[in-house]
């Protein structure tokens, strides 16, 4: 009975501390036969101070969580790139001028040899036809020197005309035919020049943006008017980095080369994650890598038949990497980044969380592939990491089934 008080007495709270000694009450002795209620109440008291001070296990936490198994999967590589037209030329006149006419609509296909836009003509008509008038002259004037040659040969030749006239006339009809061959230079020049005024398209393409209005002045060689893109074919650039190129030489056994490139198929995801209808074919590989990035430049030839692809548009490659093999795939959500190394929460036997490094291959789609780390059978917290400690009790529910719970009305 003494220890049953003791213990009460320890399992009370403790007594505050008084700054001045109080005064002692004065008690009022007990007798014998209400000391058997006085212990059963301190007994009594002590049982329920000491069970309000026990700690309660902990509540299980809930979490979503998958369970790993190999499955064949075609393993995808994705790659940022960016369209380019195949062909790009910027139109500038050959002749300066005022521009007379617009011939061709911005932004609509155009053929080679088309008439984007006209040059006033009437100076280079005038130019011509001053070019013809000199030209007229000069045939005029050798006709008269091959006059005055013939008649002074037969002249010379019965001394009947001095050598020093004989020569002047040579050299005159050499200075004629000089003169007919510089008009019929000028007029060539003239008729070219009146030609440049009709500024035409050097490919097929489509027109862009005209950036000279009409009246605008424009300078020979100068003066950029607009931009005709070759868009049939496309080009799509991005880049490969080094370590993925070193794994894909292993993988041919050989240099990546466009002229004997690998059979995978490259397909293009467009910004809202549909897929273009038609698939790319690799036709460049650049020389060396770019050190500021270190990684290799890889273009693709995309056919664009139906102008469905603009150039600068943003697009995804997607190479198949591994075909049908058998891996195990965790949602990236799942796991976790500590300095350089990755790890996931998993639900050992016990229904307790554990964590377990991993390391982490390529991405695929939302998905992560386990190079190392876990194995089939194994149970991965997906959801619900944020309050778990190594040997945290949870309550398990599978992924698909917690998401359907969540989207329950």
């Amino acid at each position: 009975m003494r220890l049953d008080i003791e213990a009460s007495i320890r399992c009370a709270a403790p007594v505050p501390h008084l700054s001045a000694t109080p005064k002692a009450p004065r008690l009022r002795p007990l007798s014998p036969l209400a000391l058997p209620g006085v212990v059963l109440s301190a007994v009594l008291a002590a049982a329920a101070g000491c069970g309000n001070n026990a700690a309660a296990p902990p509540a299980p936490q809930p979490v979503a969580t998958v369970t790993m198994r190999a499955q064949p999967t075609s393993l995808t590589q994705e790659y940022p790139a960016q369209l380019e037209a195949s062909n790009t030329v910027e139109i500038r006149p050959q002749v300066g001028g005022i521009l007379y006419r617009q011939a061709a609509l911005e932004g609509t296909p155009v053929k080679r040899g088309q008439m984007l836009f006209e040059i006033d003509p009437q100076p280079y008509v005038a130019a011509l036809a001053q070019a013809q008038a000199g030209l007229a002259q000069a045939h005029a004037a050798e006709a008269q020197a091959v006059r005055d040659l013939a008649r002074a040969r037969p002249l010379s030749a019965i001394d009947a005309l001095s050598e020093r006239e004989l020569d002047a006339a040579i050299a005159a009809n050499a200075s004629a035919q000089g003169q007919v061959k510089a008009g019929e230079a000028g007029v060539k020049t003239a008729e070219l020049n009146l030609g440049y005024t009709q500024v035409r398209s050097p490919i097929d393409g489509v027109m862009s943006r005209a950036l000279i209005r009409i009246g605008g002045v424009v300078t020979a060689y100068t003066t950029l008017l607009t931009t005709v893109y070759q868009t049939d074919p496309m080009y799509a650039n991005f880049s490969v980095g080094e370590q993925r190129l070193l794994q894909v030489q292993r993988e041919l056994g050989r240099p990546l080369d466009q002229h004997n490139p690998s059979q995978r198929q490259f397909r293009i995801l467009l910004a809202d994650g549909s897929e273009y209808e038609l698939p790319g074919t690799m036709n460049f590989v650049d020389a060396a890598l770019d050190l500021r990035t270190d990684t290799l430049a890889l273009r693709l030839t995309v056919p664009n038949p139906k102008q469905f692809l603009h150039a600068g548009q943003f697009v995804r490659v997607v190479v198949a990497t591994r075909e049908g093999v058998n891996v195990l795939l965790v949602p990236q959500r799942a796991v976790q980044v500590l300095q350089d190394k990755n790890y996931v929460w998993i639900v050992d036997r016990a229904g307790t969380a554990q964590q377990r490094d991993v390391r982490m291959g390529q991405q695929q789609g939302s998905d992560w592939v386990v190079e190392e780390g876990l194995a089939p059978g194994d149970v991965v917290v997906v959801d619900g990491t944020q309050k778990l400690k190594i040997g945290t009790p949870v309550r398990v529910q599978p992924l698909a089934a917690a998401a359907a719970g969540a989207h329950a009305p």
